[in-house]
């Protein structure tokens, strides 16, 4: 574990895997630190050089109070990346995290050389659910949320699992300035235009019990960048590398293969 002083705010991230691997950088949805992505790493191939870190407002990182922008965002992580001297990674995003790897890659394109965009789109709601979002979680808190946001996490099937309350209990335990401020970033968020500008290798995981981001919303984004491939995951919602770590990973592996990555 290590923190990264940006000037702005301070990132905690962790890497792992060989100095000189393939980089693969991770961004981790709403409510989620990057413990999100531990189901799925001992299934990838070896030698890669895999990158994580908690976005501003999550996990160990620090929490400005206020309403947090996506260009904010997407510079922390673009100043992250430089610090450890990577380029050309495969950027790997979900929900917001894929918001995130978008807006980097018209940003920084010499960052990017392939990404996947899990369970995200263009845009994600409206500003008018956020803002009730929002002021619920200033009202009550995240776990005034809690029970909704784990319906539109998870399967039916999931939901009845014990391990729910590991879910669970990483969402309430995120700081409500936090979840407030990313969310007030995604509210004002729209990359339809701009992602259609991309070209590079993206793959596009939906998971079909997705109450967040419909599997059709994540197919529509994919779908603005030609060449992309798409990917439906049965039996998961808005996790599936939670839900279904193997498939998950396996699809990522023959994407990251397909672009010589691996």
């Amino acid at each position: 574990m290590q923190i990264l002083d940006t000037g702005d705010v301070r990132l905690h991230y962790r890497v792992d895997g060989p100095d000189d691997g393939a980089p693969v950088v991770f961004a981790n949805s709403l409510g989620t630190d990057m413990r999100l992505w531990d189901p799925i790493l001992p299934l990838l191939p070896k030698g890669l050089r895999l990158i994580r870190y908690d976005k501003r407002g999550h996990g160990l990182s620090t929490c400005p109070s206020g309403n947090y922008s996506m260009g904010s965002l997407i510079t922390d992580v673009e100043k992250l990346i430089d610090h450890l001297g990577v380029t050309n990674c495969v950027f790997v995003g979900l929900s917001i995290g894929g918001m995130i790897a978008q807006g980097l890659a018209v940003k920084r394109l010499d960052l990017v050389r392939a990404m996947v965009l899990s369970n995200t789109a263009a845009k994600i709601g409206n500003a008018a659910m956020w803002d009730d979002r929002i002021a619920a979680v200033r009202a009550g808190g995240i776990e005034s949320l809690a029970d909704g946001v784990m319906e539109r996490w998870f399967s039916a099937e999931f939901r009845e699992k014990p391990e729910l309350e590991l879910w669970r209990n990483m969402l309430v335990r995120q700081p409500d300035d936090g979840y407030a401020g990313c969310s007030a970033a995604i509210s004002g968020s729209d990359f339809y235009a701009t992602t259609a500008t991309l070209r590079l290798p993206t793959l596009g995981i939906a998971g079909a019990e997705d109450g967040s981001t419909p599997p059709d919303l994540v197919r529509e984004t994919t779908d603005l960048i030609p060449g992309s491939r798409f990917h439906l995951i049965r039996r998961a919602g808005h996790l599936p590398c939670v839900e279904q770590p193997e498939e998950y990973a396996q699809v990522l592996s023959e994407f990251l293969k397909s672009v010589g990555h691996v």
